[in-house]
């Protein structure tokens, strides 16, 4: 039986964006499109910190949070490195610290099928 995400467009490129925080809650979805060598590219906006639970964070009325607080929603300590990790999941991967390096990378990822990875990190 075909895989349903073959059936509605087998020939078109899926670009998928997600943030780094919540990129951690589906790591391992790079080890499908490996395995089923799916023309994905995957857009990872690197801003080093669980941003949604930031703002759930003042949403529930946290006066001044405190240091032991901010750190668990943060991603700096230590860094996560998405280019490893996706290749180690059988992902090729790449990190872009400038709009140049991402428009390159990206262009690069749309001309070539199968998986890709795009670490975009962003200065915020």
């Amino acid at each position: 039986m075909p895989r349903p995400w073959r059936w509605a467009c087998p020939g078109r490129k899926v670009i998928a964006v997600t943030g780094d925080g919540a990129a951690m809650y589906s790591l391992q979805s790079l080890w499908t499109m490996a395995r089923e060598r799916l023309d994905v590219v995957t857009i990872v906006c690197a801003n080093r910190t669980y941003n949604i639970l930031n703002i759930e964070l003042a949403r529930v009325g946290a006066q001044n949070p405190g240091p032991k607080t901010l750190s668990m929603l943060d991603l700096h300590d230590p860094v996560l490195d998405f280019v490893k990790m996706a290749q180690g999941l059988g992902v090729e991967a790449s990190r872009a610290e400038t709009t140049t390096e991402f428009a390159a990378q990206f262009a690069d990822a749309m001309a070539t099928r199968g998986p890709r990875l795009i670490e975009a990190v962003l200065n915020v």
